[in-house]
């Protein structure tokens, strides 16, 4: 794959644009895997006090973003061009890591971070593609979720990161959460890092990992247990596992 572009449309550029400057994400664009362009939808606007929201009509609280600037700038940078259009929204479909590896296919993507009350609906009917949350709960705008995808799509990118496994062994790459870690020292306060790991055996460290996956999600993600495609080895690893903690 080319280099990703991703534009980013928010009220507070110097949230984005600061936190783009480090790791990771810092790393993709130096090495040429991804182009960002972080942009403010005030430059689109027509009236001379630039203003971007507006009350809602039915009356409440809160102000709506308006969709004159919003959908101007959004046309504009995609020009001729299809690409995803996110808009980082509660009310949208969960992230997860299935949702990050589809939108890391494209080539272009643009992520729109809400405001406020939130946005005129005729954004979402004339531009908006996707509606991502992180979660079920109100952040006060879109800046901070927008970087959680952002840097989920970008460290899939080939080339992102140092190591091209570490984004295939990460927990949720294959549906389950990832195995323990340990790094020197051998002991530490009594615990010891576990044989399997320290004896050579590439093979027993492979299943090691595995089965003690297997186990961590059971434990704290039953749910992604359930759902995933087991092999019939997994299932002798888990049912080994739950034999020997019984013991």
């Amino acid at each position: 794959m080319s280099e990703m572009r991703l534009d980013v449309v928010t009220l507070f550029p110097e949230t984005i644009a600061q936190a783009l400057d480090y790791s990771i994400m810092a790393r993709a664009r130096d090495a040429g895997v991804a182009e960002f362009s972080v942009v403010n939808p005030r430059e689109w606007t027509t009236d001379r006090h630039r203003i971007v929201d507006d009350a809602p009509y039915g009356g409440g609280a809160g102000m709506v973003l308006k969709p004159e600037p919003l959908v101007a700038c959004i046309e504009e940078l995609l020009g001729e061009d299809e690409a995803p259009v996110v808009l980082m929204t509660p009310q949208g479909t969960p992230f997860d890591q299935a949702t990050a590896h589809r939108l890391a296919n494209h080539d272009r993507l643009i992520v729109v971070c809400g405001h406020y009350e939130g946005i005129d609906e005729r954004v979402r009917d004339l531009v908006v593609t996707d509606e991502i949350s992180i979660g079920d709960y109100v952040l006060t705008g879109g800046e901070l979720p927008a970087l959680v995808v952002i840097d989920a799509v970008v460290r899939l990118l080939p080339g992102a990161v140092g190591n091209a496994e570490s984004p295939v062994t990460d927990s949720f790459s294959d549906g389950l959460v990832e195995h323990p870690h340990y790094t020197r020292p051998p002991e530490f306060r009594g615990l010891r890092v576990p044989e399997a790991l320290t004896d050579g055996d590439h093979a027993a460290v492979r299943r090691w990992r595995r089965q003690q996956s297997l186990l961590r999600t059971m434990r704290v993600r039953p749910d992604l247990l359930g759902r995933a495609e087991l092999t019939d080895e997994d299932r002798e690893l888990l049912a080994e596992a739950l034999d020997d903690a019984q013991k």
